[in-house]
């Protein structure tokens, strides 16, 4: 395979920093429209108070998610990453802004047909999320290793810009008439801007970067067909020359019984995370002096937690590489179950608050750890389609867990 440039070669790796923060920016948008509708969940529970709104739209949203994702993983190496990260990040914008219109269209009201119209938008958030995550985490995946890390961040930054936000809403709206619907109202058109700002980054800025071209470039040389059309967009043209030699890589089957344990690693992490956030923080803590704002806590001591920890793994000297070590770590989180349900039965809110810090800090460490190392030692295609089979298992822990979270209301009289 020949790798034309039309553009001028760069002789280094330029645009790093630049680069990071691009992924930065795409890990933001790639979340925050669904965090948003997460974080407003005390508006949609003032609008259907009987409906679970937290557990139900987080489980529609997860079937769309895993299908999608699996279908898009079996077939990771015929299909043009470029389309669909901007089919994933389109859509993320039309939906958030849908979400805007129902509100107008509804005046803000309840009822049933509303909260189905919500809920069919939660399954296109999750259509959204199984074109951009599985194509941001491959395509990065054979690429400098602060580039998914920086995404990651990214998508961990969106969870607290958005508790931040409805935080600094509460505090402006809290007094005014449908305080809840203008706070909710503003938070959905900021994520309207930036979900549109990541389609224009990711169509005319990030292709264009010379160490983006650089890794794509390489990629291509080594078989991968999923990067032309990206290539392409930068000036580069890919010629095939047939050499099937060269182009030979494991496949999906091999790579995934060769990383089992990360993919195991992974699944573990977020059935126990979703299992907890954000139902049982919304519903099953109790109340307490902090009255209307104690979820609201929860989820941003959670949000800042696993944004911050996600920096961690930078430092080389704290970054787990140890397969056993990681595996070791992730099932001891389970031990946070039984932590959880004694301090919503017997414990105050400071102990909760320390928890839901831990469980945040814990999984933003554990998922960068997992996600860059586990690629190391493959060639590009085969970074690329292990990505993709990752986040899968990723996304299938994410729908277990929120399956999972509903068992908390067993023996509660709002089952």
């Amino acid at each position: 395979m020949t790798i034309v440039d039309k553009s001028e070669s760069p002789t280094r790796l330029e645009g790093k920093y630049k680069a990071v923060v691009v992924c930065w920016m795409l890990g933001l948008g790639f979340l925050v429209s669904w965090n948003s509708m997460l974080t407003i969940g005390d508006y949609y529970y003032k609008l259907f108070p009987r409906y679970h709104p937290s557990r139900v739209l987080t489980l529609v949203y997860q079937p769309f998610a895993f299908v999608t994702t699996a279908v898009l993983a079996y077939n990771e190496s015929k299909i043009n990453t470029r389309w669909r990260n901007l089919i994933g990040y389109s859509l993320f914008f039309a939906s958030t802004l849908l979400l805007i219109v129902l509100d107008l269209a509804t005046s803000g009201k309840g009822g049933v047909g509303p909260y189905i119209g919500i809920c069919a938008i939660a399954g296109s958030f999750g259509l959204a999320d199984a074109h951009v995550q599985g194509g941001m985490v491959g395509d990065l995946s054979f690429m400098h290793p602060e580039l998914i890390q920086s995404f990651l961040a990214g998508t961990a930054a969106s969870g607290t810009l958005t508790s931040a936000l409805r935080i600094l809403t509460k505090v402006a709206f809290e007094k005014s008439d449908n305080g809840l619907r203008k706070g909710a109202m503003l938070f959905l058109a900021i994520s309207t801007f930036l979900e549109f700002l990541c389609v224009i980054l990711y169509a005319f800025f990030f292709p264009k970067l010379p160490i983006v071209k650089y890794y794509r470039s390489k990629a291509a040389s080594e078989g991968s067909k999923t990067v032309s059309a990206d290539l392409a967009a930068a000036g580069i043209q890919v010629e095939a020359k047939g050499d099937a030699t060269h182009q030979e890589r494991l496949s999906n089957k091999q790579l995934f019984f060769e990383n089992i344990d990360y993919a195991i690693d992974l699944f573990l992490i977020y059935v126990l995370t979703l299992s907890i956030f954000p139902g049982f923080l919304y519903e099953n803590t109790g109340s307490n002096r902090l009255g209307s704002w104690y979820p609201l806590v929860l989820i941003a001591m959670y949000n800042v937690c696993n944004f911050i920890s996600r920096y961690v793994p930078l430092f080389q000297s704290l970054k787990m590489e140890s397969r056993k070590g990681l595996m070791i770590a992730i099932l001891s989180r389970f031990l946070l179950v039984p932590a959880f349900y004694f301090t919503a039965k017997y414990g105050d809110q400071r102990w909760m608050i320390i928890l839901t810090s831990f469980l945040g800090l814990s999984n933003g460490y554990l998922t960068v750890c997992v996600l860059t190392v586990a690629p190391k030692g493959y060639k590009g295609p085969e970074k690329n389609a292990l990505g993709n089979l990752l986040v899968l298992c990723l996304i299938g822990g994410t729908f277990a867990g929120v399956a999972l979270d509903w068992l908390w209301l067993i023996g509660h009289g709002n089952f």
